[in-house]
């Protein structure tokens, strides 16, 4: 039986970027807890993220991102319900793609 070829692959660039984790970031239990309570409440069960929206809010966005700011994490008045296909289109408008270099405006 032929052997196979060995295909070359060259070792993976180092992340450049590299994140913490969403716990050293903030979002431990403490986040997951506040955030259960604060879909529970009545006047946020649907998206508001997108005017328009009617899905029901799954997580809790930060209106204005807190680029680590701890009082502006854990603000009420920051807060709002949203649905995740609404909040992943207004972090990759924001933050350029998850993250990366902001887009140019068209």
């Amino acid at each position: 039986m032929p052997r196979r070829i060995p295909c070359h692959r060259p070792p993976r660039p180092a992340r450049a970027d590299t994140r913490p984790s969403a716990a050293a970031r903030g979002y431990d239990w403490r986040w997951q807890k506040y955030a259960r309570m604060y879909l529970k409440r009545p006047d946020n069960v649907l998206c508001r993220i997108t005017p328009g929206c009617n899905r029901p809010a799954t997580l809790v966005d930060h209106i204005v991102p807190h680029k680590g700011d701890y009082q502006l994490f854990w603000d009420p008045d920051n807060h709002q319900p949203g649905c995740k296909p609404c909040h992943d289109r207004k972090t990759a408008l924001e933050d350029g793609g998850f993250g990366r270099c902001p887009q140019r405006p068209r």
